[in-house]
C-alpha cells in the first residue's frame, strides 16, 4: 500500500514521459479493471483510478507511445 505522499506528481513524473502518458495509461488501465481485470496489487476497497495509479508506481504495468510521423 502507497502513502499518499508516494501519489505525488512529482513519483508518478519518474514513471512516465509525458503527464498525457499517465492520464492515458491510467485510465485504460482503470477501464479495464471496471471490465473484471484482477488488479496486480491490493485493492481493497480503492476506486479503480487509485489502483490502476499505484500499479503505474510500483512498475506492474507497462505502457508504450506509438510515435506517429510527421507531415512534411
Amino acid at each position: 500500500m502507497y502513502r499518499k505522499s508516494d501519489l505525488s506528481y512529482e513519483t508518478l513524473m519518474k514513471k512516465v514521459d509525458s503527464p498525457y502518458t499517465l492520464v492515458i495509461a491510467a485510465a485504460k488501465r482503470a477501464r479495464q479493471l471496471n471490465e473484471g481485470k484482477k488488479a496486480l496489487i491490493d485493492d481493497k476497497g480503492k476506486k479503480p483510478v487509485i489502483v490502476a495509479i499505484e500499479e503505474i508506481i510500483a512498475g506492474e504495468i507497462s505502457f508504450k507511445r506509438k510515435r506517429v510521423k510527421s507531415i512534411k
